[in-house]
């Protein structure tokens, strides 16, 4: 992902509802509880760690039992140290005392609830980018790192380019939060874009980044990050065992599915914001001008424009918010004519009260077709027809915020088609309209339009319309 493009936008929860899915989730629960539990002779060692000796009475405190009691204990504990629930009076003697950010837990407002939140989620996600030390221990029990071939920053690099790219499927429009698979997400960090068929290279490569992100969804799923479906474990049996029980290797989700949850859209969009990218959510331009809307939303999804532009009119009384959109869709600049687009759009969620404004402009040479369209489609009496002239210019606006808003969809070049079918002397006659845009409305109409004989038309208006612009 390049710093420099926009992300697509995102709907999020409120933030009360995310900070009570915050305050639910095991890991932050767990880390509060420790806090509270913690007192006067709760140890801890050099590096902020519960000793040892207090992990067994720290897991009954949480009710935690079996093989791995001992480690959720210990990283609860991290997580209540590093988010703030818990203070480390003196570091010599190993003594701590509750932290001042445990109260914001249920006296702060729900953007404290999630700054802490997000505190655990910084330490799950640089203990996720640890490899695992089990294996590395000599028989002295120290760990060999001689033998640990590790690069913390290529794999904190590798894990936030993962997340990243599990951002862009969860905030897709087509299946906003649909669960991807872990086969595809590797694969999309590991094989090259240009890259026909993969190599045996670099598939093993996708097959190793997958039981390396098994292992890191397994960590952020307590946090409340992610939902995750872990691999199959019959899949990394040995060869030679049987299965207990018969598998269906056409099955995908056996590899792994993953999604962020509500709480981790909300989380990785304030890491990548951090990070310095643009990245929006339905929502952020609601208390913005006119002129925001109309540009924020340029090139934004269909639905996540209306979700926007619906947020934005409810704060407004509508004749005003017409009035203000009519004027903010005024222009000749390269982005004006989808500024219209945008701007008619959002003019048929308002109702009939609107029709004063749109009135006002009905002789105004850029906004009058569109007014036009408006009153017309609401059942407005009286309402002028439109000159030939401003049907050309609307059409040329038209097909220009097309072009700007889609490129060549198939939709447009459909357009193109009805346009040329329909007018007759359509090219003869639109060469001459006074719009910006005319020129390169028409050479795109002859690259889009598949009558050879027609894109040929339109390639010598569009050289007229170039010649009379003086370009």
């Amino acid at each position: 992902m390049s710093d420099s493009s926009p992300l697509p936008p995102v709907r999020l929860h409120t933030e009360a509802e995310l900070a009570r899915d915050a305050l639910s989730t095991p890991l932050l629960s767990r880390a509060a509880r420790l806090a509270r539990w913690a007192g006067p002779d709760t140890r801890v060692d050099a590096g902020g760690g519960l000793v040892d000796e207090q992990l067994p009475a720290a897991a009954e405190a949480l009710g935690l039992s079996g093989d791995d009691a001992a480690a959720d204990a210990s990283e609860a504990w991290r997580v209540a140290v590093d988010a703030g629930l818990v203070e480390v009076v003196d570091e010599d003697e190993g003594t701590v005392t509750a932290g001042e950010d445990l109260a914001l837990l249920t006296a702060g407002s729900p953007q404290d609830v999630l700054a802490v939140w997000l505190s655990a989620v910084e330490t799950v996600l640089a203990d996720a980018s640890v490899p695992d030390l089990d294996g590395l221990v000599d028989e002295e029990g120290e760990v060999d790192l001689s033998a640990l071939d590790w690069d913390p920053a290529g794999e904190a690099e590798f894990l936030d380019g993962v997340l990243g790219n599990l951002y862009l499927l969860t905030a897709g429009e087509d299946t906003p939060g649909a669960p991807v698979p872990l086969p595809a997400l590797a694969a999309s960090v590991i094989v090259p874009s240009d890259m026909g068929e993969p190599t045996n290279d670099v598939l093993e490569q996708v097959s190793d980044a997958m039981m390396r992100l098994d292992d890191q969804f397994r960590m952020l799923e307590p946090v409340g990050f992610v939902a995750y479906r872990p691999v199959d474990e019959a899949l990394m049996a040995d060869a030679d065992e049987e299965p207990a029980a018969p598998v269906d290797d056409t099955d995908v989700s056996r590899y792994g599915m993953v999604r962020l949850t509500p709480l981790g859209l909300y989380g990785m969009r304030a890491r990548l914001l951090e990070a310095g990218y643009a990245a929006p959510a339905v929502g952020d331009l609601a208390d913005k001008g006119a002129d925001a809307l109309l540009d924020g939303t340029a090139q934004f999804p269909p639905g996540a424009a209306q979700a926007e532009t619906e947020q934005w009119l409810q704060r407004r009384e509508s004749l005003a918010a017409a009035r203000e959109l009519l004027a903010a869709a005024r222009g000749s600049d390269a982005g004006a004519p989808l500024r219209r687009l945008r701007c008619q759009q959002a003019l048929s969620l308002v109702g009939a009260s609107a029709e004063p404004a749109l009135r006002e402009v009905l002789d105004d040479a850029e906004l009058g077709g569109l007014a036009r369209v408006w009153l017309t489609e609401h059942g407005a009496v009286d309402v002028p027809a439109p000159s030939e002239a401003m049907v050309y210019w609307l059409t040329i606006d038209t097909v220009a915020a097309q072009l700007a808003a889609e490129g060549n969809s198939e939709e447009l070049r459909a357009l193109v088609e009805g346009l040329a079918r329909q007018h007759g002397g359509f090219f003869d006659a639109v060469w001459r309209v006074d719009h910006p845009a005319t020129a390169d409305v028409l050479e795109a109409m002859g690259r889009l339009h598949p009558d050879k004989k027609v894109a040929k038309e339109a390639r010598k208006a569009a050289f007229k319309a170039r010649s009379q612009q003086g370009g």
